[in-house]
């Protein structure tokens, strides 16, 4: 599958990683390909619209703040699939929480700005390092894929377990607010638990 990911930071990159080492055709989209840092880089990046002009998924690797730009820059995505990576969290007083999640998640904004598009949302809740490596786990991690579109989830699901995952249909996209604070669980026993970074979530069943 052809494959355009807006945003080339740890995520985009494992992603990318992942994807091309299972066969997949990927573009890397980011606002000024000639920046220093992505010099280098495989593949090297181009712009957001020149990565998504002929994709047949479009991912967004984007920090939360810049999601909605990123979005508005990819011109007409009526009839594409777009893969939401990101996660709606801010950090305050009290520590890490959700920006917004209580009433709509992130997937159903992405939605809203990629008007037309089939949104899914899946690939938030593990770090970039084991994205890349999903793989290597004696127990496949799980990962949870949300979403509306019934005749597309198929082909996400695929892309998600050819990285390595057990892909998981976790219903509509109004159950991103679910998966989204899986995220926060995640990052929590990573920095506050100090559980390091080369663990996942799994799917088990007794016997």
């Amino acid at each position: 599958m052809r494959i355009a990911i807006i945003g080339a930071g740890a995520v985009g990159q494992a992603l990318a990683q992942g994807w091309s080492t299972a066969g997949h055709t990927v573009k890397l989209g980011v606002p000024d390909p000639k920046a220093a840092k992505y010099q280098g880089l495989r593949p090297q990046p181009t712009t957001p619209a020149a990565a998504a002009a002929d994709a047949e998924a479009i991912v967004l690797a984007t920090p939360w703040p810049k999601t909605e730009a990123a979005i508005g820059g990819l011109g007409n995505l009526a009839g594409r699939i777009v893969i939401d990576c990101t996660n709606p969290l801010t950090r305050g007083a009290q520590g890490m929480s959700l920006e917004i999640g209580h009433s709509v998640s992130a997937g159903k904004r992405v939605a809203q700005w990629a008007k037309g598009a089939s949104v899914f949302k899946t690939l938030n809740h593990t770090g970039a390092d084991n994205m890349a490596n999903a793989a290597r786990f004696k127990v496949k991690p799980a990962m949870f894929v949300a979403g509306d579109d019934a005749a597309k989830k198929p082909a996400v699901l695929k892309l998600v377990s050819d990285l390595g995952f057990d892909a998981i249909d976790a219903g509509p996209l109004s159950n991103a607010r679910l998966l989204e604070p899986l995220a926060m669980l995640w990052i929590d026993q990573v920095f506050a638990r100090g559980r390091g970074r080369d663990f996942a979530f799994a799917l088990v069943k007794r016997g």
